[in-house]
């Protein structure tokens, strides 16, 4: 692998992961987004300070809004530093958010955010998906395979040694 592939792969990793929304929704469609951050939110984002659990995308006037997302202040910045739950706006192109609020409003699905992540640029990104809430039934139905899974993968571990 080329030192350029290494560095590549490193800067793709994701800053911030929404692990329960796999657990909680099913993911039909996802996009990629931008965000409008200020800079003491990129530091505290880098150093690793944000959180998804209770995120959610909302869509107020024509714009994509991500709330309830939590990014600690940054421990070294001064007086500028940022309210930890403020909403922060989404950039998409325009279609791209008729698109996903007819959807929302048309079916009754809701947009979820499953990670923040830095691009190949140096960019920070969020992964935004439009998903529908999973019933109790299929949280446990989930589980079970996930548990069989690795059932199964122990047992070929076992027989290959």
């Amino acid at each position: 692998m080329s030192l350029a592939g290494r560095y590549t792969d490193r800067m793709s990793e994701d800053l911030v992961r929404n692990r329960k929304a796999l657990h909680n929704y099913h993911v039909l469609e996802s996009w990629e987004a931008g965000i409008a951050l200020q800079g003491t939110e990129v530091k505290a984002l880098r150093a690793g300070l944000g959180q998804l659990q209770d995120a959610y995308v909302d869509a107020v006037g024509g714009e994509l809004w991500l709330k309830q997302a939590h990014i600690s202040p940054y421990e070294f910045g001064t007086y500028a530093n940022h309210d930890p739950l403020r909403a922060r706006k989404l950039l998409l192109h325009r279609a791209e958010i008729t698109k996903i609020t007819a959807k929302v409003v048309r079916k009754g699905l809701t947009i979820i955010p499953l990670a923040i992540y830095l691009t190949e640029k140096g960019r920070i990104k969020v992964k935004v998906a439009l998903a529908e809430g999973k019933a109790v039934g299929d949280k446990r139905e989930a589980l079970k395979q996930r548990e069989q899974k690795r059932e199964m993968d122990r047992i070929r571990k076992g027989a290959r040694e």
